[in-house]
């Protein structure tokens, strides 16, 4: 299954990338995060695999994601026309996917950021939820970049909404 979803945010593409880049912040805009630890190399960068945690509902889940792709590898002053992309694998139990995000600036003062997602089940339970209701992994994908974008430019944390 692939899909791509796409969010523009009123900000700078430089501090888009600052904000998606700081683990601390991962919590606060990504729903259910419970950890999201390097078990080697450094968070968000190349061939950096982390332990990753995540809980919907009452279900814990549990995955490894690897960063595939970090691309240009030094952020700080990269020309406007320049593309910056950001690829990673996770790998969980009957799950496979990988997620290609591209970061464009959209105008000096705002960022496209665009997100192709694929997922590959091998599990009978996850392969027949994806068949049935395979909008809903695109609809939870374009909910965490909303949620990231009211994060980002309004200071919005999830785990607020809960309460």
């Amino acid at each position: 299954m692939k899909y791509t979803n796409s969010i523009e945010i009123d900000l700078p593409r430089e501090k888009v990338v600052q904000l998606l880049a700081d683990p601390t912040h991962l919590p606060k805009w990504l729903r259910g995060m419970v950890l999201h630890e390097p078990v080697h190399g450094i968070h968000g960068q190349l061939g950096t695999r982390s332990r990753v945690v995540l809980q919907s509902g009452k279900r814990k889940i549990e995955c490894t994601e690897t960063i595939t792709r970090r691309d240009p590898a030094d952020l700080h002053g990269i020309p406007s026309e320049v593309v910056v992309h950001f690829d990673r694998e996770t790998v969980g139990a009957g799950m496979w996917s990988v997620v290609r995000d591209r970061l464009t600036e959209a105008t000096p003062e705002t960022t496209l950021w665009e997100s192709e997602s694929e997922y590959r089940f091998s599990g009978l339970l996850m392969r027949l939820v994806a068949l049935l209701m395979p909008s809903a992994f695109q609809k939870q994908s374009q909910q965490h970049m909303q949620d990231f974008k009211a994060f980002a430019e309004q200071g919005k944390d999830v785990r607020e909404a809960r309460d």
